[in-house]
């Protein structure tokens, strides 16, 4: 890396001034994170920047992002608040700057294991927002020399201004869930209600009272998937889900993940078919979460396919990427609901009415994918069918 050129003290608060317009912009969480962190690192002529957010609830810190790492799995990683510096700047709302943080008995290294790099000087400021601590901004290794009051300063005045926009981020993005929440859960909630008043009739017939029991069973476990779909998402979207990163066969995995869904696929009179070279690349990544990934796709494969349909399971490994596909001979998606597939409790027409769903498994696994470093797109054609493609980074380490 290039060693920045110092900002004068005048062209420091210039700066600052074009980048508090620029975080006012925007209220996606991801990119003001990753503007505050670089935007730390060059005032403070910093190899790099980190933010980690507090959990005041739980009690927690979570490593949110960092400068200096593209390692996407690193983000949500639980730092202890007792036994890091950015614990204590929590604790203590109060900046520091430490000349040798690896003498510091509050140094915390798990970090430095993933990102390969060795902490020297650190100058750390609180995040505050309307009297609240909401985390830390941690600068390290200054680019000559020592941080210096002046650099404390400058990033105190930084962390003022990105705790709001960071606060008003995470108020709106959860306002925002909150709303489409509540919404969705009127429907089964209304179908719940109508049905409890049937139950309360006397006049009613054991064989309609069954039926009025199985809608109470099938809304109530609706509500369940919901909820818990819900907070799958939450947590992704604030980072507070940690993922658990190791190497696993990529193979074991899809075999697994269509061993699973056979029955479901046989029960609908559907034949599920698994393509996949005899040899795959191990992959790096949280193996639970990709699991949850492909078996979502594996179950709207079968949810929208036609009778007597067809699904395909592959994969295809090219030098820096693995490939996974699930493909299904289902009735399509329309164009106009392709654009919209990946948003939360979006659901095309043509799926509400062949089955009921929470319309959240499509953005968790697409949050889940785009956690890992990679992404996930569709094809489809009306009349013919839908493939789902995975691309996951393969990493040499």
């Amino acid at each position: 890396m290039l060693d920045r050129v110092p900002f004068s003290l005048l062209e420091r608060y210039q700066r600052l001034a074009e980048i508090s317009r620029d975080l006012a912009s925007t209220v996606d969480l991801d990119v003001l994170l990753n503007r505050i962190a670089q935007a730390a690192a060059d005032l403070s002529n910093a190899q790099a920047a980190s933010i980690l957010l507090y959990d005041e609830s739980k009690g927690q810190l979570y490593f949110q992002c960092a400068t200096n790492l593209d390692e996407p799995l690193m983000r949500g990683l639980v730092v202890p608040v007792e036994g890091s510096i950015a614990g204590w700047i929590v604790t203590h709302r109060q900046p520091i700057i430490i000349d040798e943080a690896q003498k510091d008995p509050r140094h915390f290294g798990n970090i430095a294991k993933v990102t390969h790099v060795t902490t020297n000087s650190l100058l750390g400021v609180p995040l505050i927002a309307k009297d609240k601590v909401i985390g830390a901004l941690e600068a390290i290794n200054k680019q000559a020399g020592q941080f210096t009051e002046e650099d404390q300063d400058v990033l105190m005045d930084l962390a003022a201004q990105a705790a709001v926009v960071i606060e008003n981020a995470r108020l709106f993005q959860q306002s925002d869930l909150i709303a489409e929440l509540v919404h969705e859960l009127r429907t089964p909630l209304a179908s719940l209600r109508t049905a409890t008043h049937l139950l309360l009739r006397k006049d009613v017939a054991e064989e309609q009272r069954q039926k009025v029991v199985n809608i109470i069973q099938s809304e109530t476990s609706r509500l369940i998937d919901m909820t818990t779909a819900f907070l799958d998402l939450a947590r992704l979207e604030s980072g507070r889900i940690q993922f658990q990163a190791q190497v696993f066969d990529a193979r074991g995995l899809l075999e697994e993940c269509a061993g699973l869904m056979q029955t479901k696929a046989s029960e609908n009179g559907l034949v599920l078919r698994v393509d996949l070279p005899a040899e795959l690349p191990p992959l790096k990544a949280d193996r639970d979460k990709i699991k949850q990934v492909i078996i979502n796709l594996l179950s709207n494969s079968v949810k929208y396919n036609r009778p007597t349909g067809k699904i395909t399971l592959s994969a295809e490994a090219r030098p820096d990427e693995l490939i996974i596909a699930v493909s299904d001979t289902g009735s399509g998606i329309r164009p106009l609901d392709l654009s919209h597939l990946f948003e939360k409790f979006y659901r095309a027409r043509s799926a509400e009415r062949i089955t009921q769903g929470t319309g959240l498994g499509l953005a968790i696994s697409k949050r889940i994918v785009v956690a890992h470093g990679g992404q996930i797109e569709v094809q489809s054609e009306v009349g013919e069918g839908t493939t789902f493609r995975v691309h996951l980074p393969l990493r040499g380490d």
